[in-house]
């Protein structure tokens, strides 16, 4: 590897970093969900707000990468909960569209404000320094990834 690539060390010390963040970050969410809604269910809402509804399961699971199964079984606990509507795709009879409700929207508001005050018990001012620094760097990554894939 050239020293513009990165070294293993490097690179693995970076993505691990990450990872860790992620784990500890998804288990003070969990803690702020309702029982039975993991994190990855959230994760679904959330591409869905941001990304935009209207979108078929595949396409879905395809972003989380998870398989269809796993995306079906999301779904249905996301659904039997009111946070979201699934319908028949207009354009194609077998198809289905996933829809996110006003209750899921609600629900992915009030989520997002229960971590973020739990996050805000733990962390400081050297914290949200590190936070902002890096956040746009670390979303060019994001994109740099998620189009690479």
């Amino acid at each position: 590897m050239s020293k513009e690539n990165g070294s293993t060390d490097e690179i693995f010390s970076f993505f691990n970093e990450i990872g860790i963040i992620s784990q500890l970050s998804s288990a003070l969410l969990a803690k702020s969900l309702p029982d039975g809604v993991h994190p990855s269910h959230f994760s679904i809402i959330n591409h869905l707000a941001r990304r935009g509804d209207g979108k078929p399961p595949l396409r879905i699971a395809s972003a989380m990468q998870v398989t269809k199964n796993t995306m079906t079984h999301s779904l249905k606990v996301l659904q039997d909960r009111g946070y979201i509507d699934v319908q028949p795709d207009p354009s194609d009879g077998r198809g289905k569209l996933v829809y996110l409700t006003e209750k899921g929207h609600t629900f992915r508001k009030d989520a997002i404000s229960r971590v973020t005050k739990a996050i805000a018990e733990i962390i400081g001012a050297d914290q949200v320094a590190i936070m902002r620094r890096t956040k746009d760097d670390l979303a060019k990554m994001r994109k740099h990834l998620d189009d690479n894939r």
